[in-house]
């Protein structure tokens, strides 16, 4: 399994260095597809009709991005990523983010990161947004260098491999806390639309994709992100539905004060709950 784990990232970091990030990152919805119907398949689990809904949500919203998606802007060098992600907008927007991260790290997170789902994902997807257009900074650089023109002689490229590096670090690290924290069903949605959001307009203010389109393709590809989003949160809702019944919901707990917690951690459940027997 790991195998293909491995093979899956790079696929996905070789997809970044040939198509825009505004395309590339919303069709990683297809795995939440493919994983469904696998399941089914080999798993014997029964994919019912939200389940098939959602599913084809997805592949609608992803067609839609596909047939109205910018196309790839040329580019010579890893300089010219340089310059890009030098310009005073994305350093404006990479700034706020930077600064977001260490509020929400050394602020929120002591506080409220075992009982507020938002402050990981939060960290995960602002940071999540960085990595991507380092991600696809370096994996020009090294397409160009594979054609022939060596990128690895300018500091830019090793920047970028820093950035990266430092960046995924620091993705898994709060991602892992909060799948260890929270429910996986809640965790994956959310982490997708603010990952994904966050990643177009990190690529729209740096790549500048949206100044080679109309506006009609624009509201086109956001009515085909909106598709997906709406066939992922079907699916990852309904996914414990079996023969067309509701999912049982869950009484809201209480705290200390009495008054009802939201989305509270689930070893805090257990644990109340071993407390009351």
């Amino acid at each position: 399994m790991n195998h293909f784990v491995i093979v899956g990232e790079i696929a996905n970091f070789a997809a970044y260095a040939f198509a825009p990030a505004i395309l590339v990152t919303p069709l990683g919805a297809l795995s939440i597809i493919i994983s469904a119907v696998l399941a089914h398949i080999i798993l014997n689990e029964k994919l019912h009709i939200f389940g098939i809904l959602g599913c084809v949500l997805c592949v609608v919203g992803s067609t839609t991005i596909v047939l109205h998606a910018p196309q790839e802007r040329e580019i010579e060098s890893v300089i010219e990523v340089w310059d890009l992600a030098t310009e005073p907008a994305f350093l404006f927007y990479a700034a706020l983010v930077i600064t977001a991260v260490f509020i929400l790290i050394f602020h929120y997170i002591p506080d409220y990161g075992q009982t507020h789902i938002m402050v990981y994902i939060g960290v995960c997807s602002l940071v999540g947004s960085l990595s991507v257009m380092s991600v696809k900074a370096l994996g020009i650089a090294l397409k160009l260098t594979l054609s022939g023109m060596n990128q690895l002689i300018y500091p830019q490229t090793w920047a970028f491999t820093l950035v990266v590096i430092t960046c995924v670090l620091t993705q898994m690290n709060y991602l892992n806390k909060a799948l260890d924290t929270f429910n996986t069903a809640v965790v994956s949605p959310i982490y997708y639309v603010m990952f994904t959001s966050l990643t177009i307009l990190a690529s729209v203010i740096m790549f500048k994709d949206w100044d080679r389109q109309s506006p009609t393709q624009i509201v086109t590809e956001m009515c085909g992100f909106v598709t997906i989003l709406s066939g992922t949160f079907l699916l990852h809702k309904t996914k414990d539905m079996a023969d067309g019944s509701l999912p049982v919901r869950l009484p809201k707990h209480t705290d200390d004060d009495g008054y009802g917690v939201e989305g509270i951690p689930l070893r805090r459940q257990e644990s109340s709950r071993s407390a009351q027997n």
